[in-house]
């Protein structure tokens, strides 16, 4: 594979996901050996850091693009929703069965009650009551969305996913 095309799938990897990646994972997701990933990565850092962008490549507990420090007060204007971790995983599994009974998402997160605070509180999702009124129907909002940068249905973007690659170790 050519140098730069591997850079650039290698950016697209890191780009995509929410957390630093291994060279390992980099190798297996993009079907290519652990050295090529490697040499390409210090490339793609140095590429970064040559540039003097807002971006750079940070190495501590493998490889994620992030924004320099120096400009995380305007990140913090832009983004102000900082979600933890398990929240992010409620909030995927809202996404994706959407719409989803409440009492049906407690069931498989457990610790769903305060999320869906938390979520509701960001405008990231909306409930109503569902028609027996026992318990709500909770689903995306138009935030969700433009917080991720999604364009369409969601569940058709998933199965897009789905068809074109694997994604759920990212």
């Amino acid at each position: 594979m050519e140098p730069e095309v591997l850079k650039s799938k290698i950016e697209a990897v890191l780009f995509i996901t929410s957390r630093a990646m291994h060279p390992d994972e980099i190798a297996q997701i993009i079907d290519i050996d652990v050295e090529q990933v490697e040499s390409a990565l210090l490339d793609l850092m140095f590429d970064y850091a040559s540039r003097n962008g807002a971006l750079e490549i940070d190495d501590e507990d493998g490889y994620i693009i992030q924004v320099k420090a120096e400009h995380m007060d305007i990140v913090e204007k832009l983004c102000p929703v900082e979600l933890k971790p398990a929240v992010l995983k409620t909030l995927t599994v809202i996404a994706l069965k959407e719409p989803i009974r409440q009492s049906y998402l407690k069931e498989i997160r457990p610790s769903a009650y305060e999320h869906i605070a938390e979520l509701l509180e960001q405008g990231l999702i909306s409930r109503t009551k569902d028609k027996n009124g026992r318990s709500f129907n909770i689903r995306t909002t138009k935030k969700f969305q433009e917080y991720f940068k999604l364009k369409g249905d969601i569940k058709a973007l998933v199965k897009k996913l789905d068809a074109t690659q694997d994604l759920k170790n990212l």
